[in-house]
């Protein structure tokens, strides 16, 4: 599974889930996690069509699993994890 993160330095609410992102990727080792700046990797988030709302939350596997936008607690993440990854140490 691969999380995709997209998100921009003059977003707040981007900057305020850099903490839980870090959590999740030290959480879930198995799991592949991809950060792009909206802005600076303009041509690798283009094909995500992000939309307006940051950050974005992609999961994949093979395809676009599921998406997220906005801020969200490390539990509603790690809930949609779950969904997907069953790991034996979470």
């Amino acid at each position: 599974m691969k999380i995709i993160k997209i998100s921009a330095m003059w977003c707040p609410s981007c900057i305020l889930m850099n903490n839980v992102f870090n959590r999740l990727k030290k959480a879930y080792p198995s799991i592949e996690f991809l950060e792009y700046d909206y802005d600076f990797d303009e041509e690798k988030v283009k094909p995500y069509n992000p939309g307006d709302v940051l950050p974005v939350f992609i999961f994949e596997e093979n395809m676009e699993l599921e998406r997220i936008q906005g801020e969200h607690s490390y539990e509603e993440i790690e809930k949609i994890i779950k969904r997907y990854v069953h790991e034996e140490n979470n």
